[in-house]
This record gives structure tokens, sequence and C-alpha cells, in this order.
């Protein structure tokens, strides 16, 4: 696939005709007979599979794709997805859908939720892909919004290009947002010019780093899907983003200077989520046995520890280290998942699995054995 942002050529989805799609995007669907008896993933790092977990009727509450959940100061859990009948999906613990709103977001991407004074605000990106009423792919520019919990505007963020940020020429698609330990809001362009960029909790505009033009390449990013804020060590927070066509997470500072890289052998990774000493992430592709990228239905989540080693691949293949060196990484031959984009981790440590590309599917829930 020689772009990420290009257009693929016709397909079928589940039944349903779609003329062009993204490049992020789709192939010929192929079977999956899922297997929920088996307890999946490795070590201390195991798993029982809920797939029915979400109760709910897709048809009645139509979903498109799952793209990424949080637990609010109820403990209630948030889905935000693309389907523009219902972008927010509200569940309890136990899946019992609780409400559902939006409309607003045909690109519903990226979702932080952050306390703000004792009150939940939400960040939410709109990537900017999204599906005409004919299931036609269409690219426009991408939003960041900063909502009350129940989805009311509280403002949007500036476009870098109507600030100076940007070029006019340049692509703004935002997939990501974290909120640092001031209050800066870390907006991740991944599906636009591939920077991140700084704003204050105001949105006033503060620098931009990343992209695709260093002078040393290990500091650029490329597809810069996630960012989270890593608070494993207390006192020196720093800034971990997703390089997802290198198979990377890279690590900087809270002001954008480079600090590593830890790769991660023909993985697709989605955002980091930091969970005590662990990064838990969605694997949304993987390369196969055969060397191809970008094929249809090869998933998996994947588990790091405190030192930033794979420990556990539910859905994938255990991880394998020769010299210290991290191999290649293959879902598993009895496939669980489609397409993991995101993970969301309970108190009980249990895992929330959202799909993209997944046949229309709720989040199936990983209960941790």
């Amino acid at each position: 696939m020689s772009s990420r942002r290009s257009f693929l050529k016709n397909t079928i989805l589940a039944g349903t005709a779609i003329s062009t799609v993204p490049s992020f995007g789709f192939n010929i669907i192929k079977g999956i007979a899922p297997d929920d008896s088996q307890i999946i993933g490795h070590g201390d790092y195991k798993y029982k599979i809920h797939r029915d977990w979400a109760k709910m009727s897709v048809s009645q509450n139509p979903i498109f794709n799952c793209h990424e959940m949080q637990m609010d100061s109820k403990g209630r859990l948030l889905m935000l997805g693309d389907h523009t009948a219902n972008n927010m999906f509200v569940f309890d613990k136990s899946g019992k859908l609780l409400d559902a709103w939006g409309t607003r977001y045909p690109g519903g991407h990226g979702l932080t939720l952050h306390d703000e004074g004792g009150e939940d605000v939400l960040y939410i990106c709109d990537s900017g892909w999204g599906q005409d009423k004919g299931g036609v792919w269409f690219e426009q520019a991408g939003t960041v919004h900063k909502t009350k919990i129940d989805g009311k505007l509280i403002f949007t963020f500036p476009d870098p290009r109507t600030i100076g940020v940007y070029t006019h020429d340049m692509k703004y698609m935002p997939t990501e947002t974290c909120v640092g330990p001031n209050g800066d809001v870390y907006i991740a362009d991944g599906y636009g010019s591939n920077y991140v960029l700084q704003f204050s909790h105001k949105g006033e505009f503060i620098r931009k780093f990343g992209g695709m033009k260093n002078e040393n390449k290990e500091h650029n990013l490329n597809q810069t899907h996630g960012v989270a804020i890593d608070y494993r060590d207390k006192n020196n927070p720093v800034l971990v983003c997703t390089s997802r066509n290198e198979h990377s997470f890279k690590w900087y500072t809270l002001d954008g200077k480079y600090i590593k890289t830890v790769h991660m052998p023909g993985a697709f990774v989605c955002r980091p989520v930091l969970d005590d000493d662990n990064i838990y992430s969605g694997v949304c592709w993987s390369t196969t046995r055969e060397g191809k990228n970008w094929v249809r239905d090869t998933g998996f989540v994947t588990i790091l520890d405190g030192n930033n080693k794979v420990v556990s691949n539910p859905g994938g293949e255990a991880p394998v280290y020769k010299d210290g060196v991290l191999q290649q990484m293959y879902q598993a031959p009895k496939p669980t998942f489609n397409h993991g984009h995101d993970v969301f981790v309970d108190e009980d440590k249990n895992l929330y699995i959202c799909q993209w590309n997944a046949h229309r599917t709720p989040p199936i829930k990983l209960e941790r054995v």
C-alpha cells in the first residue's frame, strides 16, 4: 500500500457495497469463526472472552465503527463511534445501554475524558473521514471539540491552518488528544500532517513537534495515531506517541523533545493506554507470516510492562524475545479480533476492546483470569 491517505479499490463490507474507501481501510472480508471458550493472552495477562457483553440492539442503535472508550466519574463507560445516528454510547459495567447521543461527528475517532475541577469534560476528535448516505467515503478537515459529559459544546480548537501553524495546503485530520499535568492539551494529527499540536487548556496554541521532516528521522512521527501522558515516573511525566506506520511508540518530553523509541515489530499499534505500570494498545493490523501488510482481520491487543517489554498479546501469538530484541508479532491462528482499535482497563483489570471495521459489532469484554 503506497499511501495511507489514498483511496483503495472497490470492495464489500458486510454485504453493503462501498464504492470508495480510505487507504487506512478495507480489504475483502475473510471468514472468522471465533472460539469464545478459549482463554487468550499470555503469562499473568490472560482473559476470558465476553463477546456479548454489550446488551443492545444494533438495529435500534446502529454502529459503524467502535473507536474509543473511557469511564466517567459515575462509573459509566462512554464509547465514541462514527455513526451519526448516535456517535456516543453510554453503558454501565454490566453492558446495559444507558444512553446514546450525538450526530455531530461523522469521523468520530478520538475520545479523552478529563476531570477539570471536579467536572468530567470530554475531548472529541473527528478525524475528517466519513461516509455519505450512499456508503462512499469522503475526506474533509478534522476537528477537536471540548464538551461537557453530555456532549454540550464548550469550544472547538482552532484549525492550525487558520492560525498560521500550518500552511493552507497541509492536511489537518486529528485522531487523538491527551491532557498534560498542567492542563495543556496535546492533539495528534494522525491522518493529517503527523504533528503533535500543543495547546493551553483555553485553546491557545503553544507549539508543534513530530511531523515527517526532522533532520534526525528518529524524531519523525509517521501516522501519529495516538498520544498519552506517561506518569509511571511520577517525578518526570512524559508524552508517549504512536508512530503506527513505523510499528512503534515514541517518547517525548512535555515540550516536544524526542527521548526514545520502542519498536513493536509487525504491529500497527493504536493509541497507548496507560494503567498502573502497563501500556495497553489495540493492534489494528498485523503483518502476516507471508510478509503482507494491511490484510483484513489481522488485529489483536498488546500489553507492555513497566520496562516497555511486551508481556502478552491477547488475540495474538505469544511475544518472543531473542537476545533482548522483540521478534515479529503475529495474530493467533484462531483469531479473536478483526481490528483492535482501543482498550479500556477497569479497576478489576478487565479489558474492553473497541474494534474498527468489525462488521458493525459492539465492544468485546475480556475478563481477567
